[in-house]
């Protein structure tokens, strides 16, 4: 399939963003002739309904075939550039995803347009049903319908359970209601403003008001302005223009403007002198820029340094003229990362992450496009940045989970930047102080060249970590359980010298066990099976995974008693136990709770920057990469909380963040500490965090992976198995796992293949679906993959059916 059309043609190959593997054929209309190119997007009939599709190439007749015709070109120029085509093929071979809904993932949000069936009452339905007498689900339904066109599910997700369709078909059949298709979509598009521009030249006898004149004077002298800023000059220029463009003294033209995602101006900076290990790293990684693929794995200890390789790096490549793309594993860390590249690099920057607004996103996604900056920021969608050639990725903390996308398309954007840079003939660099094993054993074999920082910059001393063994305080009360009196006495020296203190605990709300006192029965989600959390500041008790919640004066349902135990500690508990404790000191907490507003996580960051936070409180959030150096001390208050999960990678998170968090001490000048309480003070990942010894970590690990035969030593894939009916799904999971063993003594070659399950996954029910999963190992990606598409698309192939879904997860992360 080729990358351009450089000849015109009358069929081309269109995918479209929906569950449909194929890549569909049209026609092409005389009058769209020339205006189609790869990135394309075009206005097509898909059965019934009207959708935007992409173009990807051109097309051949198939045989014995009457092709449609497209309906509309939407675009004046491509979305992205035609060399990403290969790169977004892949990504759909690899995650065995549909080719269309790829595209729709990397691109913008709300830029496309779909028709959907909408449904509303006619004037003789109005009348009918307002003398009926109607059942109370009937009613809802015509009290919806009221309010104006809506789908069927909008009405269903009004009534609920009750919903029935053959009522519903009553109505229409009787004309009460009428069924519309209307294109919707498209909500986000570029943003114009009024410009003013001079008009015809005056004559020497006309007579200007002063007001009028100086309107005319400033735009002789400035160029076109925005009506918003000429009232910055004389403030009653909005209606003074529009009378000055009907006498014909200046004309309104809408311009096209970008929306500003940035915040505060940034102050430039200088590049440091590097240390010694840096100068050799640079030295190292510099002249293969330019020179084709290459990967390096950038292991450093927390301070050594990294970010100043990258911005070192990136200028090497950008003077090459060659663009530059940033991953950051999460929003939180983007505010400091953009700081640090705006300060050296100017309005060169570019940052694409979910943070935006739609219309944000798309123009920093136009200004990539059209070249006009060289290098793009973001989260794991940035991978996607509409570059045309790239010299360099960057990849910091290489290790994070959040690479890891969780939606409809599951991609790892840390194995994407790979991917790209091979394709593309850029350098990959991956950073961490903890480094994956995925990515350590890649080093080890030799697919990637490590490069390792041993010493913080200007020479700081890592922190003293003490290790609070919490197993000798079963005799202390629950609410001091926690917090220990080393810890407690250590914040209270830290804050007497000035300085900032770092609290960790990786679980959020008030209370998170709740249970009855009267009967022993937990409060559980009505929609999971999991335990509801108490979050006091909304007084409710909420689930973590569906959003469920009750209000927290809500009896146990089991024996009606109100007496509901609070066990367990969270986020929100543990600050108001430290103000209590410290209420000289500013305590604040960061979770997804107290971030969830736009701007609210730059707040936080930018009051502890400035020292108007003496306590930060969080989650795993602040563990990530944050560079304050004035704090001093962090408190790990339970050090064991994912080292217990049913995940084989238990270890290696626990290793990683414990790593992570203890590193965000003593950055500054000021030596750093670290009081890390747990349960488990000889397990091997507390020892080697503790130790913060990487290399041990990574040796003892290994050990486990390679007996057991687990990634990274072998490749994953799992299936996920879910529907609402609870025996239904069981049933379906159980007969694919029947086929899948059917299918390896049938098929030469698979019976090398491992496959584990099918199993109930540890959390059964989620937002009232039951879950199951089948895993699948193997040596071999392709034997692997051809394996599980013959199971799920072969002759008898499993792929779902009616409500029971199938979900492929190529290189699991979260198996729970």
């Amino acid at each position: 399939m080729p990358n351009s059309l450089s000849q015109p043609t009358d069929l081309i190959e269109v995918a479209v963003p929906l569950p449909v593997h194929d890549i569909f054929t049209y026609r092409v209309p005389q009058a769209f002739t020339g205006r189609i190119a790869v990135g394309i997007r075009v206005l097509v009939p898909f059965g019934r309904r009207r959708i935007t599709g992409y173009v990807v190439g051109i097309g051949a007749p198939p045989p014995e075939a009457t092709l449609k015709s497209i309906l509309d070109v939407m675009d004046d120029m491509p979305l992205f550039p035609g060399c990403m085509l290969p790169f977004f093929q892949w990504v759909a071979d690899y995650y065995i995803h549909p080719l269309g809904e790829v595209i729709q993932t990397a691109l913008p949000s709300g830029i496309n347009l779909a028709e959907r069936v909408y449904f509303s009452l006619s004037n003789t339905g109005r009348h009918a049903l307002s003398q009926a007498e109607l059942n109370e689900p009937a009613l809802r339904i015509r009290q919806r319908l009221e309010q104006g066109p809506c789908t069927k599910a909008a009405i269903q997700r009004r009534v609920g359970k009750t919903f029935l369709n053959t009522s519903f078909a009553e109505w229409e059949r009787r004309a009460w209601v009428i069924k519309q298709h209307l294109m919707s979509g498209g909500r986000t598009r570029p943003k114009t403003l009024p410009f003013v521009h001079l008009g015809q030249p005056l004559d020497d006898d006309c007579r200007l008001s002063a007001s009028r004149r100086k309107i005319l004077d400033t735009l002789t002298q400035q160029g076109p302005m925005s009506v918003a800023e000429l009232k910055s000059v004389v403030p009653t220029a909005a209606n003074l223009v529009r009378a000055m463009a009907a006498a014909g003294q200046v004309e309104i033209k809408p311009r096209q403007v970008y929306r500003d995602p940035f915040g505060e101006p940034i102050v430039p900076d200088q590049a440091p002198s590097l240390s010694s290990e840096q100068v050799q790293a640079v030295v190292r990684m510099a002249p293969v820029l330019g020179q084709g693929y290459h990967t390096f794995l950038l292991f450093g200890v927390t301070g050594s340094g990294k970010t100043e390789i990258y911005l070192h790096m990136a200028h090497r490549s950008i003077a090459m003229g060659l663009p530059v793309i940033v991953l950051v594993p999460e929003i939180a860390l983007i505010s400091q990362t953009e700081r640090a590249f705006r300060a050296r690099f100017g309005d060169c920057v570019a940052l694409l992450h979910s943070g935006l607004s739609d219309g944000e996103r798309l123009d920093q996604w136009r200004r990539i496009q059209r070249g006009e900056v060289l290098i793009a920021i973001g989260a794991r969608s940035a991978v996607f940045a509409p570059f045309e050639a790239i010299g360099l990725i960057v990849v910091d903390e290489e290790h994070d989970d959040a690479y890891k996308q969780e939606g409809a398309l599951r991609y790892n954007a840390r194995d994407l930047a790979v991917l790209r840079a091979q394709q593309q003939g850029a350098v990959a660099l991956l950073g961490s102080a903890t480094p994956s094993l995925q990515s350590a054993y890649n080093a080890q074999m030799g697919k990637f060249e490590k490069i390792s920082l041993y010493e913080r910059v200007d020479r700081q001393m890592l922190p003293q970590i003490q290790v609070e063994d919490l197993t000798t305080m079963h005799e202390v009360r629950a609410a001091d359980r926690f917090l220990t009196a080393t810890l407690i006495q250590s914040v209270q020296e830290t804050l007497s010298r000035k300085e900032q203190v770092l609290i960790f605990l990786n679980r959020r709300g008030f209370a998170n066990t709740l249970v009855c006192a009267a009967c022993g029965q937990s409060v559980k989600c009505a929609h999971c099976d999991v335990g509801l959390t108490f979050h006091q500041g909304i007084n409710a008790f909420q689930c973590h995974y569906c959003g469920f919640s009750r209000a927290a004066a809500a009896r146990c349902t089991r024996c009606g008693s109100a007496r509901i135990n609070r066990l367990g500690i969270g986020t929100e508990r543990l600050t108001d136990q430290l103000k209590a404790r410290f209420p000289a000191a500013c305590v604040a907490r960061m979770d997804r709770d107290t971030t969830r507003r736009k701007g609210a996580l730059l707040k936080i960051l930018k009051a502890l920057r400035d020292r108007r936070i003496d306590i930060l409180v969080g989650t795993q959030m602040v563990a990530k990469g944050h560079d304050y150096p004035h704090i001093t001390l962090v408190g790990i208050i339970c050090a064991d909380m994912s080292l217990n999960l049913p995940d084989f990678r238990a270890g290696e998170r626990t290793f990683q963040i414990l790593a992570q968090v203890a590193g965000r001490a003593g950055r500054g000048q000021s030596p750093g500490r670290v009081i890390l309480q747990t349960y488990n003070p000889r397990h091997f990942s507390i020892v080697a965090a503790r130790d913060q010894d990487f290399e041990a970590f990574y040796r003892q690990e290994m050990q486990f992976r390679r007996a057991l035969g687990y990634p990274p030593v072998t490749r994953m894939i799992q299936l996920r198995i879910s529907g609402r009916n609870k025996g239904r799904t069981a049933d379906y999971a159980r007969r694919m796992g029947d086929f899948g063993v059917r299918l390896q003594r049938q098929t030469a070659g698979f019976g090398d293949l491992t496959l584990l399950g099918p199993i109930e996954a540890p959390l059964h029910r989620i937002a009232d679906r039951y879950r199951w999963q089948l895993l699948v190992k193997g040596g071999q990606v392709r034997t692997l993959h051809q394996y599980v598409r013959s199971l799920l698309f072969g002759p008898e192939g499993m792929a779902g059916t009616g409500d029971i879904a199938v979900a492929v997860d190529v290189d699991p992360v979260y198996l729970m």
